[in-house]
């Protein structure tokens, strides 16, 4: 029961996310996607049909996808501030991250 709350908690994080950084783009004159095919194609994150880890290795992969977007979000922001001198995203990306962080943290308590 405490790993389907910490997942539950995930989900319904980055759905509140994935709805923030899409306002985000349409706020800057983007167009956001919308179907999973796009979704897959363009997040660095990869999928793994087929596996069931067991719940420790599922902490660690879900740790792992953590850190991969910290790493990235970290270069965005940076990208942002100093190449695309737009402060607001830089900032929203910078809680983005926080989150993340927060999240990988918590995560990496299950193996202390």
């Amino acid at each position: 029961m405490e790993l389907h709350k910490l997942f539950e908690s995930q989900y319904t994080q980055l759905e509140k996310d994935i709805d923030a950084i899409a306002e985000r783009i349409n706020k800057l004159g983007g167009k956001t996607i919308g179907t999973t095919s796009e979704f897959s194609k363009l997040s660095s994150l990869k999928e793994s049909p087929g596996k069931y880890p067991s719940s420790k290795d599922m902490i660690k992969e879900l740790l792992k996808d953590h850190e991969t977007v910290i790493q990235a979000l970290r270069k965005d922001v940076e990208d942002c501030a100093e190449k695309l001198k737009d402060a607001g995203t830089a900032d929203f990306l910078t809680g983005l991250m926080e989150r993340h962080e927060t999240t990988a943290w918590t995560l990496r308590r299950y193996f202390i």
